[in-house]
């Protein structure tokens, strides 16, 4: 079954923009030393957000449906980006993450290999790491 989901981010005048999913308002702002006044994280926070809540919350579907009793789950993502590409300073390089680590944490009663197993079957049904790994075709329409 496929389910779409819809945003809707609008620009708000110097570097904010307001993004809307479901019933819920996201400030997407950049810190003042970038032109914004830090109102709010800036995209690429948000996507390393989105891409830990999203293995959160796969962990504990894979847990309830394995039965295993997850006390615990945490993850810091860092990834580097060129900023100079960004600032169109360079035009060589890529506009995106040049590479993401994850430090998981998994507090259950699961040895060393068995929580690599279930890490593995978390990430591999994360919609957002299959976006980012899988490279998703993105159409535009301007109006």
């Amino acid at each position: 079954m496929v389910k779409t989901v819809i945003t809707q981010s609008t620009w708000k005048g110097d570097m904010r923009v307001e993004g809307l999913a479901n019933n819920h308002t996201l400030i997407i702002d950049q810190p003042s030393n970038m032109g914004g006044s830090d109102a709010g994280p800036n995209p690429l926070e948000y996507l390393l957000v989105a891409l830990g809540s999203c293995l959160g919350t796969v962990a504990a579907i894979v847990a309830r449906q394995e039965h295993i009793k997850l006390e615990g789950f945490s993850i810091e993502i860092e990834g580097d980006y060129d900023l100079d590409f960004l600032m169109g300073k360079t035009t060589d390089g890529e506009g995106g993450f040049l590479e993401i680590r994850q430090k998981v944490s998994i507090d259950a009663d699961l040895d060393e290999d068995e929580k690599s197993a279930f890490f593995e079957k978390v990430h591999a049904r994360c919609p957002v790491s299959g976006s980012l790994l899988n490279q998703t075709r993105i159409t535009t329409e301007i109006q």
